[in-house]
């Protein structure tokens, strides 16, 4: 009886390029703190933000991250016809179908790529980076778009002086392919379904009392002890997942969702004094999927990284989900 053929593919896979793209309105915390009750001092002390991008006309989170993918492709020395796949995060899709994923595909104008949606929220990019670097080894695709973006400053509800400052609109993208070392180690993934209530999109179908559009809500201070207990320990365990020491890290990149989260897992992880860490929030803000891609190429293009060293990615966000890996920087 004939066996089924398998596919085969690379030892390992790498992140060879990043890419990015903001939202072009610029919001700092006075300006912010026009449209809800609060100061900049506040904002600063609770999370670190200073300032956030929010999209202006004619920028929506398709053009978003068709312009991060366009570069991250560019700076790979690639050209669109050269993907295969693509994979895009967000939680950012007002449309049920077609995917965002095949809307950027054909504002890109790439050929014949697969194309599909992840909706892990602030995880999504990690559930990405995992996905590509499967299907790369199992000879699936040979060279994967992953892109995380969001346009979120539409579904803040300006009432509500605990979130409204926090969500922001931007993309990011890295194009992943093959490698002759290991160079994206094991994802440490899942997720905590006892607390999913605690980060949500209003349903369309539920909206009442003539609220055009649905809202983000979150729950804070669960969010905040989530984070600073539970996912600081699935980080400890993405590290050593990788065959690392904390001291044989070179760069943090958690999803930028509070300061004091960061410092808080940097605490109880004792990574060394001088490792590199991603403060994107404070100019940024709370991007969820396209938070850490941002960050990524925030690090490299500012210098403070360089290509090369070894990236602890972290994202954790609605679901509750995490995911995370080691990668080796382009």
């Amino acid at each position: 009886m004939a066996t089924l053929a398998m596919s085969s593919g690379s030892t390992s896979a790498r992140i060879i390029s990043t890419g990015a793209a903001r939202g072009s309105r610029v919001v700092d915390n006075d300006e912010i703190c026009t449209m809800i009750d609060s100061n900049d001092e506040w904002i600063r002390q609770r999370t670190g933000i200073t300032q956030r991008h929010w999209v202006a006309e004619g920028e929506t989170a398709v053009t978003l991250a068709a312009d991060a993918c366009r570069q991250a492709v560019e700076r790979a020395g690639m050209t669109l016809d050269q993907i295969d796949t693509l994979i895009l995060a967000t939680v950012s899709n007002s449309q049920q179908m077609p995917s965002m994923a095949a809307r950027v595909a054909q504002e890109l104008g790439c050929p014949s790529p697969a194309v599909f949606d992840i909706s892990a929220a602030c995880a999504g990019f990690c559930h990405g980076v995992a996905l590509a670097d499967s299907l790369i080894r199992t000879g699936t695709s040979t060279h994967v778009l992953v892109v995380g973006t969001e346009v979120l400053s539409p579904y803040l509800d300006m009432a509500d002086r605990g979130t409204a400052f926090i969500f922001s609109d931007g993309a990011g993208a890295v194009v992943i392919g093959p490698s002759e070392v290991p160079a994206i180690g094991p994802t440490i993934w899942g997720s905590d379904p006892s607390h999913s209530e605690v980060i949500t999109l209003d349903d369309w179908e539920s909206l009442v009392d003539g609220q055009e559009r649905p809202y983000l809500r979150m729950e804070g201070t669960k969010v905040f002890r989530w984070a600073t207990t539970f996912v600081a320990e699935r980080t400890r365990e993405t590290l050593e997942a990788a065959g690392l020491a904390p001291e044989e890290l070179d760069v943090f990149i958690p999803h930028q969702a509070n300061n004091r989260i960061t410092d808080s897992t940097l605490r109880q992880l004792k990574l060394p004094e001088g490792i590199v860490v991603a403060r994107d929030i404070a100019q940024m803000g709370n991007s969820s999927a396209a938070s850490i891609p941002l960050a990524l190429d925030a690090v490299l293009q500012s210098g403070e990284a360089r290509s090369g060293q070894k990236a602890l990615l972290m994202g954790f966000g609605a679901g509750l989900a995490y995911a995370g890996q080691v990668v080796v920087l382009p």
